[in-house]
């Protein structure tokens, strides 16, 4: 399969527009429609209606394969250009807005650095095809536990760090005062879901057996500081590393008792860093590790 032509087929439905497809990749009209037909002939099946333009059902199909092979392909093209070009002096950090605690931004050099806050799921194909060259990722594990990232390209991951997760509570909030809260306690409780800025509640849902943990409110986005805002305020509930949650004003961050679970942070790479990448890397991978 001619992986140009899969490309200008899932611009075209990405769009539903033959004319939009053809201006986004500066093709004409008559060759994005030459290389639907191409690709239709080539598989014997059509992929495409045209009024209105939407993927058969053998095009759905044929999407739920594309993403994963353009993306593969991206990142050799990526990983082959990364071994042969020179290293560079900067370096391109992306990282989730939880995994940037104390010790990653002490670790950071005073210039050189460019931060692209992205979601948990971008980062490993950010790296991948070499839109960042470290990425930081970070979820709840059971303690030394790896995460389960996506199997974008041959990464390499290494551990960067654990450290507790406590419960963001108001301050007026009637369980502020204890000394430890249970996860299964709180499925009823009223939930903030900002799965891009703090951790998910599916996975807070995977690790206290699969129910509950309802939102009350969604944000959307990665921004950490509304998450806090909205939980001080008091419109839900908020499951987070110690380092963010401790000291936020007009809150109170209650450890969690059980499940035994951490906030993990990994560092994600290509092989074979050079220059600026491999000594932030290094820098990243020595900082002082949290304590319990």
């Amino acid at each position: 399969m001619d992986p140009h032509l899969l490309r200008t087929y899932v611009t075209v439905a990405r769009l539903a527009s033959f004319s939009e497809a053809a201006r986004e990749l500066g093709y004409t009209q008559s060759a994005v429609s030459q290389h639907i037909a191409a690709l239709e002939q080539d598989l014997g099946a059509p992929l495409l209606t045209r009024r209105p333009v939407a993927p058969t059902t053998a095009g759905e199909r044929l999407l739920e394969h594309a993403g994963p092979l353009l993306l593969r392909l991206d990142a050799a093209r990526a990983d082959v250009t990364r071994m042969a070009a020179a290293p560079t002096l900067g370096v391109t950090l992306a990282a989730t807005s939880t995994a940037l605690g104390p010790r990653v931004l002490a670790a950071l050099p005073a210039a050189g650095v460019t931060l692209r806050v992205l979601t948990r799921d971008e980062i490993p194909a950010a790296v991948a095809t070499g839109g960042a060259d470290l990425g930081l990722v970070d979820g709840l594990a059971a303690p030394s536990d790896p995460l389960r990232l996506p199997d974008v390209a041959p990464l390499v991951t290494e551990s960067a760090g654990e450290e507790p997760v406590c419960v963001l509570l108001p301050r007026s909030h009637p369980l502020a005062g204890r000394a430890g809260l249970r996860l299964g306690d709180l499925a009823d409780a009223r939930w903030l879901d900002a799965p891009d800025a703090g951790l998910p509640l599916a996975r807070l849902r995977a690790v206290a057996g699969g129910t509950g943990f309802r939102p009350a409110l969604r944000q959307e986005g990665t921004d950490l500081r509304t998450l806090l805002a909205l939980a001080a305020a008091g419109h839900g509930l908020a499951l987070l590393p110690r380092s963010a949650a401790t000291g936020v004003p007009g809150t109170v961050a209650v450890p969690l008792a059980a499940p035994r679970v951490v906030h993990r942070t990994e560092l994600v790479h290509g092989r074979g860093l050079r220059g600026a990448a491999a000594t932030l890397a290094e820098r990243l991978l020595r900082a002082p590790q949290a304590t319990g």
